[in-house]
């Protein structure tokens, strides 16, 4: 899937595709790159996440835009809107988690991180992770935390799936949910919420690292903008 995306992706940007220009079938594409309709499925869904295409159903996926994108989307959601809001929401919310949590709400923390260690699936990974962060809000003792992430559920799967298959996150994301984890099991607001500052910013890293490549190339460094 990398592979198609990543070949689709430099046709779009050179230019190969012009705005506008409806892209071959998924039979035909997999044709070309000899792997199932399922994979090229994925890799479209990428370009669309990049924001370099539009899918209609019946139609097909057209190209929207040649040029890096600065903000692309998962679901509803923006991936600028997601942070914005992680960072207000979540940071704060792992150190309430720290003071308020449950024994029940660590031994829950617990096996998750313990089921995405051993998960091969991303699919099922991705699950995981997600209720591993609703937990986190759900611990925090103020169940608008846990309405809060549960409405951003569905953009944070596919965000999270984008970055395990393009950016390799899903080791190093066990990692650090277990440093988040081991704070909060600690009782340490201080350090529940610098473990999910960190946490977060890496995502973010990431992510800019896949949208923006010349960036990384170079070194700089920024919040994704609109």
């Amino acid at each position: 899937m990398e592979a198609v995306l990543a070949h689709l992706r430099r046709a779009i940007e050179r230019g190969d595709y012009a705005v506008g220009d409806k892209l071959p079938s998924e039979a035909s594409l997999g044709r070309e790159f000899e792997v199932s309709r399922s994979v090229i499925r994925e890799a479209l869904r990428g370009l669309q996440a990049l924001g370099l295409t539009i899918s209609h159903t019946g139609k097909g996926t057209f190209v929207t835009a040649n040029g890096p994108v600065e903000n692309p989307t998962f679901g509803p959601y923006s991936a600028r809107d997601l942070f914005e809001v992680r960072r207000h929401v979540e940071i704060p919310v792992a150190g309430y988690a720290a003071l308020r949590r449950g024994p029940e709400d660590l031994d829950l923390l617990g096996r998750l991180v313990d089921r995405m260690d051993a998960e091969t699936d991303n699919a099922a990974w991705v699950a995981h992770d997600s209720l591993f962060h609703i937990t986190i809000a759900r611990s925090s003792g103020n169940p608008v935390f846990g309405k809060v992430i549960e409405e951003i559920r569905d953009a944070l799967a596919h965000q999270s799936s984008f970055l395990n298959q393009l950016g390799g996150r899903r080791a190093q994301s066990n990692i650090e949910h277990r440093r988040i984890v081991t704070a909060i099991g600690d009782g340490s607001a201080e350090a529940a919420e610098a473990a999910m500052t960190e946490h977060l910013q890496h995502v973010e890293n990431a992510l800019t690292t896949i949208v923006r490549p010349s960036h990384a190339k170079t070194g700089e460094q920024g919040r994704l903008t609109q």
